[in-house]
């Protein structure tokens, strides 16, 4: 690879290159994702509740990467005894969005920080659980590493985590249909269709560049962490998920 190549691979990696991206196709966001998914997205966030496990009354904890905020309604329905989510993103626009058109009816409960992630000061031993859903392929694996802390400080002993992405299925006999209708049928339709910047043609580049979640599990183990590695659906999604230890 050459050194213009890396430059522009470690590029998207940058926060105000990622804050751009979603802030300009926030709008779109819900819809599209959806669509490009064939609908998985909402099952896969259903299934990363379900990796919570049992969380305790008046539960406190965070949204990473909280985006449009989708994983909310299955959050509060699994566990309505859920007393705040905090939810942290680096787009403003994304969070505007999820309040406006999603959760009106459950604005007390939630909280927004703007805010770079692995910049950020969230207090020690705060959260009695972290979630995330597809945010975790905006960041390279130096800033996986720095993630990897900040869930371990930051939730309290016995807290719990989960965290899905979606993945580049290798070894699938159809991945190279599944490449395909990520890397070349989604950035025509956004080119014809939405005519923007052509940001979510980014999700191709960032799925494969990602790989799946295995590594970030491993990370998370290096933290102390009780960590499981889970492999969804062929491997077009893959999550990481488990619990701080009590003592």
């Amino acid at each position: 690879m050459t050194e213009p190549e890396l430059q522009s691979l470690q590029d998207i990696y940058d926060p105000d290159y990622v804050r751009e991206v979603f802030d300009r196709c926030s709008g779109k966001y819900i819809g599209f994702s959806t669509f490009c998914s064939l609908g998985f997205v909402n099952i896969w966030r259903r299934q990363c509740v379900e990796m919570l496990g049992t969380l305790l009354n008046s539960a406190v904890g965070y949204d990473l990467m909280a985006g449009t905020g989708e994983v909310w309604p299955h959050l509060l329905h699994s566990h309505p005894d859920i007393d705040q989510i905090t939810a942290v993103d680096i787009s403003a626009g994304m969070h505007k969005r999820a309040l406006d058109r999603l959760h009106t009816m459950r604005a007390h409960k939630i909280a927004f920080i703007e805010d770079d992630i692995l910049a950020s000061k969230l207090p020690d031993e705060s959260a009695d659980f972290m979630i995330s859903t597809f945010g975790l392929k905006t960041f390279n694996r130096e800033q996986h590493a720095r993630l990897a802390e900040l869930t371990a400080r930051v939730l309290k002993p016995g807290g719990r985590f989960a965290f899905i992405e979606a993945s580049d299925p290798k070894g699938w006999v159809l991945r190279p249909l599944y490449l395909f209708h990520l890397k070349t049928i989604l950035p025509l339709i956004e080119k014809t269709l939405l005519r923007g910047a052509q940001d979510f043609s980014m999700i191709g580049a960032y799925s494969t560049n990602f790989g799946n979640a295995s590594g970030f599990a491993k990370l998370l183990e290096y933290q102390g962490l009780i960590t499981t590695y889970r492999s969804f659906f062929f491997g077009c999604a893959s999550g990481a998920y488990g619990q701080k230890p009590k003592h």
